[in-house]
C-alpha cells in the first residue's frame, strides 16, 4: 500500500502545478447577465428582515411589465415617480393601529440607475399606502390589515401623522 502513495503523489504534482498556473492568470470578470429596461427585484419580509423567516420575492419588469401580479399599476406608479420609490404619493387610506412591521426592499435598475430601497413599516396597511403596488405581492384586501378606503371629515391618511385639525363636530 505505500508503493501508491508516492505515485498518487507524482500524478497529483502536475496537475496542482497547471492549476496553480491557471490561477496566476489575470482573473477576468465574470459575464453579468443583465435584464433589459426597468426592473426591480421587490421582497416583503414580516418583521426585521434579517430576523425574518417569511419573505416573499419577485421580479418587477417594467419594459413591458411583467412578473408581478399588479406590473401594470405598479410600473405606472414608479414611471410617474421616475423610479423612486419614495416618491410615489400616499394614498389616503385607513390602517389600523396594529404593529406587525413589515421591510420592504428592492433592488435593480430604472433608466440606467441602481435603485436601492428598504424600509420598515409598521404594518402591511402603511406600506401599500406608501408605496402603492410597487409591493403589493398578495391580492389587495387580503389579510388582517387591509386598508380600507378613507372617507369623511375624519378620514387619516396612512402616514402615521395626526390629522391636520381635531376629531369633533364639524
Amino acid at each position: 500500500m505505500t508503493h501508491h502513495i508516492p505515485h498518487a503523489v507524482r500524478t497529483a504534482l502536475p496537475m496542482a502545478l497547471a492549476l496553480l498556473a491557471l490561477g496566476s492568470a489575470p482573473a477576468q470578470p465574470a459575464p453579468r447577465e443583465t435584464v433589459p429596461g426597468n426592473w426591480l427585484y421587490v421582497t416583503v419580509a414580516q418583521g426585521d428582515v434579517a430576523r425574518s423567516r417569511e419573505v416573499r420575492g419577485t421580479l418587477l419588469l417594467c419594459g413591458p411589465p411583467q412578473g408581478h401580479r399588479h406590473a401594470v399599476r405598479a410600473c405606472e406608479e414608479l414611471r410617474d415617480a421616475d423610479g423612486d420609490i419614495a416618491r410615489i404619493p400616499p394614498k389616503n387610506v385607513y390602517c389600523p393601529m396594529v404593529h406587525a412591521p413589515v421591510t420592504a426592499s428592492a433592488r435593480g435598475q430604472w433608466d440606467g440607475r441602481t435603485v436601492a430601497y428598504t424600509k420598515t413599516f409598521s404594518n402591511a396597511c402603511l406600506m401599500g399606502a406608501n408605496t402603492g403596488a410597487v409591493f403589493a405581492l398578495s391580492e389587495p384586501g387580503v389579510g388582517r390589515h387591509a386598508a380600507k378606503e378613507a372617507q369623511g371629515p375624519r378620514a387619516r391618511p396612512a402616514l402615521g401623522r395626526p390629522p391636520t385639525r381635531a376629531y369633533g363636530p364639524a
